[in-house]
């Protein structure tokens, strides 16, 4: 089985030379007179290293990837290893701090994720699009303080430091975006 063009979604999982990758974003462009361009951004599955690639011609055609997607909850971590748990079978695996790189600063017990299994090894996790973080410390909002948009850095249960509108306070339950890593509203 191939996939084209139309068959293209943020989220798949495709195979160049060999080499797993998810796509993260995509764009296609078609000029006058030309063959249409598809530009992807891919993230290696295995090592997490996102590259651009592009594609030109007519009949491009990519090869979907053996990855397995199961249903897991994030347990605990022990040094440098973060451990999982299936959600149908409670079989429990672990991946490494280097597996999950980005994916850290949103991690939480009890967390539902999508772990990525490849040729039967878990590699990755796919987080859900928003996450509920607890705010553990936020400065106090000054009157007047409105001039740079209203904004103040504050620091998440999971040690992320995110921008967010004045009035959220310390020891508030806020939704965050896992894709783009901004405050999205109050939980």
């Amino acid at each position: 089985m191939t996939l084209g063009y139309g068959d293209l979604k943020k989220g798949i999982t495709i195979e160049l030379d060999g080499v797993p990758y998810l796509v993260v974003d995509y764009e296609q462009r078609k000029m006058q007179k030309r063959a249409p361009v598809l530009r992807v951004r891919l993230k290696d599955i295995k090592t997490g290293r996102v590259i651009d690639k592009a594609f030109q011609g007519f009949d491009v055609k990519l090869t979907p990837a053996n990855v397995e997607r199961r249903n897991a909850q994030y347990i605990y971590d022990e040094v440098d290893l973060f451990y999982f748990m299936d959600n149908e079978t409670y079989e429990q695996f672990a991946l490494t701090r280097e597996q999950l790189t980005d994916t850290l600063k949103f991690l939480k017990p009890e967390l539902n994720v999508d772990v990525l299994f490849y040729d039967g090894n878990a590699v990755t996790v796919d987080l859900p699009n928003n996450v509920n973080l607890k705010v553990v410390e936020a400065p106090p909002a000054v009157k007047g303080d409105t001039a740079q948009g209203g904004t103040k850095p504050i620091t998440l249960e999971t040690g992320l430091i995110i921008q967010v509108p004045l009035f959220i306070n310390q020891g508030e339950i806020i939704k965050v975006d896992t894709r783009t890593g901004e405050y999205l509203s109050r939980a």
